[in-house]
C-alpha cells in the first residue's frame, strides 16, 4: 500500500520522483525503489515523505 500511495500522491502534485526525494531530504533512487517496494522504509522516512506529500503519515499506509 505505500509504494502505490505514496506514487499516487506525488502524482497528484505533479512531482517527479527527483521533486519528491528534493522536499523530502531523500534521494531520488531510495525513493524510486520504495514506489518499486524493493525497500524497507523506516517510519523517519515515512514521516520525511508525508511530511513532503504535505500528508498525516498515516495516509501512505492506508488502503
Amino acid at each position: 500500500m505505500l509504494a502505490t500511495n505514496l506514487r499516487l500522491l506525488r502524482n497528484e502534485k505533479g512531482w517527479s520522483q527527483e521533486d519528491l526525494a528534493a522536499e523530502a531530504g531523500l534521494h531520488r533512487t531510495f525513493v524510486g525503489a520504495v514506489e518499486r517496494a524493493e525497500r524497507n522504509i523506516s517510519l523517519d522516512n515515512i514521516e520525511k515523505l508525508a511530511g513532503a506529500l504535505r500528508v498525516e503519515p498515516w495516509t501512505l499506509l492506508k488502503r
